[in-house]
């Protein structure tokens, strides 16, 4: 079924559909303006991105009272969905308009700390050690390897990086797992007129994950596409040890510094990917700030494995992305 025919099948023939701005998935979404109710087309290309994730997630997380759109209805053959528009109020629109932003980093650890309140669902594919150090090695190695050096790296290499992420991983294999959106960040969270937790609503959390809940506090205060202010830093995640209740806070922020060395390494080569790969270079821009913050992560004791693995591999000089090499 086309889109067109989708809609008109659904009372929404007559709405205007204006795009969004795309991200650097498949995935695209348009606004229908003038139909029954506000809502958004998802259109995922079958084969590339599959419905089914997001609609078993947004109904998980509105089971626990948080805001993921609903689902109106859906095709999952032709790779389309209505879904209820949250608006246009993302965390990164209000910060540009000069938003409070130790306010939005505050609402945004406080529905963390929810989320980890509940048990996650059964479903989830596994984002552990495994899954995050090939997730790392099909950006670093793949991709910005052969960028940077001319050729691709040797079976040595990838087998000393596999190791390296394991052990730097292995200390918090037992900690509880909870939800992992993988992807929280300001672009992906909107302020809603909806009390306490609700009032941060979700997106794009359909490649979410079985994983520690070191992990999402992570991506949202070491924030690839921004700088925040350190001391909003401090104070959110303060707020979100307290909320969540967190006992060991040194074991917490261990974790914290050897998740974010993985995501890190994964997001800085990222951008090579998307550039050379997808035709996207506009993400470039974001890379020297990835690189920073993949030393910083490094520095922690808990990073030691994949420190020194930098450390013989990847010479400092040489942790940026290779385009600044050329320029």
């Amino acid at each position: 079924m086309t889109p067109a025919a989708f809609l008109a099948a659904h009372g929404f023939g007559a709405a205007e559909r204006i795009p969004l701005p795309a991200d650097a998935s498949f995935r695209r979404y348009e606004r229908l303006v003038g139909g029954p109710v506000p809502a958004l087309l998802m259109l995922c290309p079958p084969g590339r991105e599959p419905l089914l994730p997001f609609l078993r997630i947004a109904s998980h997380l509105r089971a626990l009272g948080l805001s993921a759109p609903a689902v109106h209805v859906v095709d999952e053959t032709a790779g389309l969905a209505l879904i209820e528009d949250l608006g246009e109020d993302t965390f990164t629109a209000l910060l540009a308009r000069g938003a409070d932003e130790a306010a939005l980093y505050g609402l945004a650890v406080e529905a963390l700390a929810e989320l980890h309140r509940h048990p996650p669902p059964d479903f989830l594919p596994a984002w552990d050690a495994e899954a995050m150090a090939a997730a790392a090695a099909a950006t670093l190695l793949d991709w910005w390897w052969p960028a940077a050096f001319g050729v691709p790296p040797g079976d040595a290499v990838r087998a000393s990086f596999r190791a390296a992420a394991r052990e730097t991983l292995a200390p918090f294999a037992d900690d509880p797992p909870v939800l992992v959106h993988r992807d929280f960040h300001v672009d992906n969270l909107l302020r809603l007129d909806r009390p306490g937790p609700a009032a941060c609503g979700l997106l794009d959390f359909q490649d979410a994950g079985l994983g520690h809940a070191a992990y999402d506090v992570m991506s949202l205060l070491e924030d690839a596409r921004r700088d925040i202010d350190p001391g909003v830093r401090r104070a959110a995640l303060a707020r979100y040890l307290d909320a969540a209740r967190v006992a060991d806070r040194a074991r917490f922020l261990a974790a914290f510094a050897a998740h974010g060395a993985l995501r890190h390494a994964r997001v800085a080569a990222l951008w090579t990917r998307l550039a050379r790969r997808d035709g996207k270079p506009r993400y470039l821009r974001h890379a020297p700030r990835t690189w920073r913050l993949l030393d910083r992560a490094l520095a922690h004791p808990a990073c030691a494995p994949l420190a020194a693995w930098f450390d013989d591999h990847i010479p400092r000089e040489r942790r940026r992305a290779p385009e600044e090499h050329a320029a």
